[in-house]
């Protein structure tokens, strides 16, 4: 696949917690966007603890100008939190609250990119609600969620204790989340692609 072509994937979610549950799903949902064909970057657990969001603080730290330059850069974005309390966690929302900032941008917010979802939850209830509300979110700033939605119970055991996801069901949402970010992604480029080929062709 020409580099042109690759779409770039963004991974962010977890917990302050390294190797946490929703930190290990969406890096299987990173490797199926790698293995068809994108380019992917995680960013998860400690290199999301930013300062409280606040708007009329012009000023923001290393990381979260890192996060906000890698999603201008990304062609599509996965998300996946923790459900706390019937929602998500405090710091994947604080996070999605920094792209405020991209207002301004010549792509606001996340207008027409492909977002995929992932939540894990002690509970399937809790799991449906928080992907409710995380999709609510991605339509108002402007992204396009994927058709599934991973949802995980993580009140059986997923994992082993090497790290490896052993239920099957899991594994095939995370993935295919994965793939329909990657797919979505590309075709949006290509044909951003062709747009830009005709404009100079005429």
């Amino acid at each position: 696949m020409s580099d042109n072509l690759k779409p770039k994937i963004l991974g962010i979610g977890g917990t302050p917690r390294v190797g946490s549950s929703s930190e290990r799903a969406l890096s299987i949902s990173l490797r199926a966007a790698e293995a068809d064909g994108a380019e992917t970057l995680l960013i998860a657990g400690p290199d999301l603890l930013f300062p409280m969001y606040n708007p009329s603080t012009p000023g923001r730290t290393e990381k979260a100008s890192f996060l906000l330059d890698s999603i201008r850069q990304a062609d599509g974005l996965i998300i996946a939190s923790p459900a706390y309390h019937g929602s998500m966690s405090g710091l994947v929302k604080n996070a999605l609250d920094y792209i405020e900032d991209l207002r301004g941008d010549p792509r606001a917010y996340l207008d027409g990119m492909a977002i995929g979802l992932i939540i894990c939850a002690g509970g399937w209830q809790g799991a449906g609600q928080t992907l409710s509300a995380l999709r609510g979110i991605v339509h108002a700033l402007r992204g396009w969620p994927t058709p599934l939605g991973a949802t995980l119970n993580t009140s059986n055991p997923l994992f082993s204790p090497d790290g490896e996801l052993t239920d099957l069901s899991s594994k095939f949402q995370l993935e295919e989340v994965g793939r329909q970010v990657a797919e979505f992604a590309r075709m949006k480029k290509s044909a951003r692609g062709q747009q830009m080929l005709q404009s100079i062709g005429s």
